[in-house]
């Protein structure tokens, strides 16, 4: 087919146009010539010119899931769209903060905290009346606890529901800072099914709400969720900051001194910003010398303070090491 398309490029009129087409199928014809075989899930091949830039792009590759349809097309631009469903992030944590009178529901995604929904509701709180007033009061308050639970419950649905059927929520984590959060699982009873068999372990003490509560709680449940690539990130970077306020001996900083830091084979851990010009060779270096890679994404609150001070990288060692 594509060889067919390359026999009527002839007709092309615009010279530079005409060239860029032709150079783009020929390079790919040569690309798949090499393979002996259609790869498992298929096969995936960009082939052009940047018009801006004037650089030669050819990619050639099996996605992760299989291709989804046969798509040709001859244009000014990739088109990637039936490709970006395999890429968008799978291992999704549901976050939710409940007190008796306010709410915060978040997402844990593999590139950072995300609070999707924070919710505030008027409970009234005790009163002084005795006898029969004081019993319908505090009924009527019960009630109204019960209905913001209900409440939240159907936001907790909306948000998470689709995840679920997308297969991309791995769990769900209650928290608060009292006994509302038990109250919430016992008896919003309006708690999809799907959510409430994703719940793990017991609710977690935290004392805020907002993405303050939700750091919190990824902090205290890190051994359960100790495969999330974000909370391998704040971990590293609270062993980080452990170390430097001991001035223990157990960190360096800047490219040069990590270099050789892992030419000695001392480094545990090296944590680099993901903008690091030096990202390729830093991974084949750590690779080499058996360090551990934690990208410090941009979405981290540290990040701004990590890059600034240290220069986008840094490592932790096995051993104390006097400079």
């Amino acid at each position: 087919m594509l060889r067919q398309e390359l026999a009527i490029t002839e007709n092309i009129k615009l010279k530079r146009t005409r060239d860029a087409v032709q150079w783009a199928l020929t390079t790919a014809i040569e690309r798949l010539s090499k393979l002996r075989e259609t790869p498992k899930n298929g096969l995936v091949v960009f082939s052009g010119t940047n018009e801006s830039s004037g650089e030669n792009i050819v990619l050639v590759f099996s996605p992760p899931d299989p291709v989804p349809i046969y798509f040709y097309r001859t244009d000014k631009e990739f088109h990637t769209e039936f490709l970006e469903p395999m890429v968008e992030e799978s291992n999704i944590y549901g976050i939710i903060i409940i007190e008796r009178d306010e709410a915060t529901i978040g997402l844990l995604k593999p590139s950072g905290i995300q609070v999707v929904d924070e919710i505030e509701w008027f409970i009234p709180g005790k009163h002084h009346k005795g006898g029969q007033s004081q019993r319908r009061f505090d009924r009527i308050i019960e009630q109204m606890v019960e209905e913001f639970y209900k409440y939240v419950a159907e936001k907790v649905n909306s948000y998470f529901v689709p995840l679920i059927e997308e297969g991309k929520m791995k769990g769900v984590i209650v928290a608060g800072p009292g006994y509302a959060k038990h109250d919430f699982i016992k008896e919003a009873d309006n708690i999809d099914y799907r959510v409430r068999k994703l719940i793990i372990g017991e609710p977690i003490d935290v004392a805020y709400q907002g993405i303050v509560g939700i750091r919190e709680v990824v902090m205290k449940a890190r051994d359960t969720l100790a495969k999330q690539r974000f909370v391998e990130v704040l971990s590293a970077i609270e062993e980080f900051k452990y170390h430097i306020a001991k001035d223990d001996g157990y960190t360096v900083y800047g490219f040069s001194d990590v270099e050789a830091a892992l030419d000695n084979g001392a480094v545990d851990k090296i944590l680099a910003c993901e903008e690091n010009a030096d990202i390729d060779r830093i991974e084949k270096l750590a690779s080499e010398r058996g360090a551990k890679l934690i990208i410090i994404p941009s979405s981290v609150d540290e990040y701004n303070w990590f890059r600034d001070a240290f220069g986008c990288i840094a490592a932790i060692t096995r051993y104390p090491i006097t400079t």
